[in-house]
């Protein structure tokens, strides 16, 4: 009991050092990819993509309904061919907000600069300027400067600066920066402050982070330099991502013919938030964005959209709950990319088909982008792109390390299937064989009697019984042992010497017929230091030595001296078996000779066989030991 349970013990501690041999040569690869990804991630390289992915999943939101609070009046081409010329003069604008005024809106934004006159009319909109308390003018502080409307007080201006991403596109919306002049607020946050301001709420700083910006208790997620998928960005000021709204009318848009003509609900503009700005293509007033799907044209909103989009996010945040877009910390979004890279090794470990592995890994991603996309919709931005990444390349990369494993496991599998029957048939050779072609010989001779047949035939009964054993207990257990034809085994774990001196021994007591004639009998093994040899190595040259001796037993007729030794000359080990018998030498090649020549060169040595000049047969194996440190 106790030997099984250390057998058991045994095999439990060589399936850990296995399994640990695979993570570390399997892992490998995979760890290589994650921390690659990794690396390209921290030095801005995958910036682009992660930006692709947000657009694109920002483009696939359901629907959301018309912000009404938020009125477009846009000046078209048709409006500046009606009026017949551009700019608009100011009479022209100070007639428009004069109008808009009527109708009582909470506040008006004038997304066009006026900081010098168009005239004819510019007294009219300097009066038009003080009267209406509720407008906010426009100015540009980055990089060039505009001044506003020199009528507005400092209270009634915003900036309409855009920051654009290096791919030119329109991502984040500036609120609040310091210039020369001081701190300055954008027309977008402008606006939402004094439409918010009738609902009871007001801008504060935040508490917990004195820089941010907050109406009451919703805090407008302040923009980060490592914020989702950027890495070391400008993030002067107070900026926040830019959260578009999705659906196809995000906003009414009347024109400045609808207003002339009175060709409007008065209902659209009443307690409402009016951004007066320029949506002719010839103007280019064009912001770039993917974000926003059916655009006309494609990839491109007018500036008074984006300054839209901003109000109502802010507003839409505080009244109606919506969400801002947020981002993790940089060491949750690591984390969550290692969480993925782990997953995508485990999988190429524990599914080892690689087509397995492939439909797996296909799962995994189609599920991390369903997750990122429902994180998007609750507002969350997380590293979909990079985990995406180290999925794939994983799969790539470890689906070939899968089909290279599952050829090398194919090969080796044949292999040792080949190594089992090689085995199995040197120590049938060996043993039973050898015996039966020895009772064969006799009878052929006539010189075996019926008692000598009995006796022959019992003992190879017992040899092939005894083979039998010897092979179920190699199947059962990894002890390293050799069973000689005599039924003897030995254990390959002993020198090398030792084991030559006990196959030489055992096959000697044989009864072969030629041993009968036998007076002399020579041998000495140098001993070999055991790092040199395998227990694969050791059983080819015991059998070697078994073969080459059994066949001096069969063939060698009147042999009278055998000399066995083992020597060691500059680097090389010549194992040699000697007889002066005659006929022991074939020119045919058989199962014996073919085994030692392979022994020979798993050793990478010499085998030779030959008959000597004054009588008898030298059969000899050759190989290196020194070259083996």
């Amino acid at each position: 009991m106790y030997h099984d349970f250390w057998d058991k013990l045994i095999k439990f501690w060589k399936k850990i050092e296995d399994e640990f041999v695979i993570w570390r040569v399997g892992a490998l690869p995979g760890m290589a990819i994650l921390v690659l990804v990794i690396i390209a991630r921290l030095t801005g390289s995958l910036q682009l993509l992660e930006w692709v992915t947000l657009d694109y999943f920002l483009r696939l939101r359901p629907p959301e309904p018309r912000d009404e609070r938020v009125l477009i009046v846009g000046i078209d081409e048709k409006d500046i061919q009606s009026v017949g010329t551009y700019p608009i003069p100011d009479r022209e604008m100070a007639a428009l907000l004069r109008t808009l005024q009527k109708y009582e809106p909470r506040a008006i934004g004038l997304d066009i600069v006026r900081d010098i006159p168009v005239e004819p009319g510019n007294s009219e909109l300097v009066a038009a300027f003080k009267d209406i308390k509720n407008l906010i003018g426009a100015e540009k502080v980055l990089p060039v400067e505009i001044a506003p409307p020199p009528a507005l007080p400092p209270q009634q201006v915003g900036f309409v600066d855009a920051i654009l991403d290096k791919d030119g596109k329109h991502r984040r919306s500036l609120l609040g920066t310091f210039t020369p002049q001081g701190y300055k607020f954008s027309l977008s946050l402008r606006l939402a402050e004094t439409y918010l301001a009738a609902e009871g709420y007001f801008l504060d700083n935040c508490i917990h982070e004195p820089h941010a910006m907050c109406f009451g208790s919703t805090e407008l997620s302040r923009f980060g330099s490592n914020s989702g998928g950027y890495v070391r960005a400008d993030d002067g000021g107070v900026q926040v991502l830019l959260n578009f709204r999705s659906g196809g009318e995000k906003f009414r848009t009347l024109s400045l013919r609808d207003i002339k003509k009175g060709d409007f609900n008065p209902d659209w503009i009443r307690d409402r938030i009016v951004i007066i700005g320029i949506t002719a293509p010839s103007i280019k007033d064009i912001v770039r964005t993917s974000a926003v799907p059916h655009l006309d044209p494609p990839g491109q909103v007018y500036g008074v959209e984006i300054h839209a989009n901003s109000t109502s996010q802010i507003i839409s945040a505080v009244v109606d709950g919506r969400t801002c877009l947020k981002t993790w910390s940089d060491g949750w979004e690591y984390l969550w990319i290692f969480c993925w890279g782990f997953l995508a090794i485990g999988l190429g470990r524990f599914t080892q088909s690689p087509f397995k592995n492939l439909l797996y890994v296909a799962v995994a991603s189609i599920s991390l982008i369903g997750v990122g996309y429902i994180f998007l919709v609750g507002g969350w931005w997380i590293p979909v792109a990079p985990a995406l990444l180290v999925v794939t390349l994983n799969a790539v990369g470890l689906s070939a390390f899968a089909f290279y494993q599952y050829d090398q496991a194919l090969r080796a599998q044949i292999a040792v299937r080949q190594h089992a029957i090689e085995d199995t048939f040197n120590v049938i050779h060996n043993g039973p064989l050898q015996t039966l072609a020895n009772v064969l010989r006799s009878l052929r001779d006539q010189n075996l009697c019926q008692e000598q047949l009995l006796s022959e035939l019992e003992n190879l009964n017992y040899e092939i019984r005894s083979v039998g054993e010897y092979l179920k207990q190699q199947a059962l257990t990894s002890e390293g042992s050799l069973l000689l034809g005599n039924g003897v085994k030995v254990d390959l774990n002993l020198p090398i010497h030792e084991l030559f001196y006990e196959v030489h021994s055992n096959t000697l007591e044989r009864t072969f017929p030629c041993f009968t004639t036998l007076k002399v009998t020579t041998r000495s093994f140098e001993p070999i230091e055991t790092r040199y040899l395998s227990i694969e190595q050791k059983r080819g040259l015991c059998q070697f030595l078994e073969e080459a001796l059994c066949n001096v037993g069969k063939y060698a007729k009147g042999v009278t001296l055998l000399k066995v030794l083992g020597t060691e000359k500059q680097g090389w080990y010549i194992l040699s078996i000697k007889d002066n018998g005659i006929g022991s030498c074939s020119s045919s090649e058989g199962r014996g000779t073919k085994q030692c020549r392979n022994v020979a060169k798993q050793l990478g040595g010499e085998f030779r066989r030959e008959s000597l000049a004054k009588g008898g047969t030298l059969c000899e194996v050759t190989f290196p030991v020194a070259s083996r440190n």
